[in-house]
């Protein structure tokens, strides 16, 4: 999904990593956002929310908001049923640094 949207696998390998500096700032507060509504009790402060509304309009907030849900929603389900991953995704990093 990362690849459809456009990012690159040293990108992906790099959130997985928890290295997030080579995101850009709109992709590094959208982690934030993912981060803050899949901890246990999610909550997005009042500080998070205005940085995304300065970034987003309302109506791209929501469906941002809506996608992490769902995929957290996904994530979950797959825990009572211990889904593993697919191993579908292999980077295909170039040689290139």
């Amino acid at each position: 999904m990362g690849r459809k949207a456009g990012l690159s696998d040293e990108k992906l390998l790099a959130v997985c990593g928890g290295n997030l500096s080579i995101l850009t700032d709109t992709e590094r507060l959208v982690v934030d956002l993912a981060d803050a509504m899949v901890a246990t009790p999610a909550n997005i402060s009042d500080e998070l929310y205005g940085r995304l509304r300065a970034q987003f309009p309302e109506e791209q907030l929501m469906e941002l908001s809506a996608q992490i849900a769902f995929e957290n929603f996904r994530a979950r389900l797959n825990r009572v049923f211990d889904v593993g991953s697919d191993e579908l995704y292999k980077p295909a990093l170039s040689s290139n640094p």
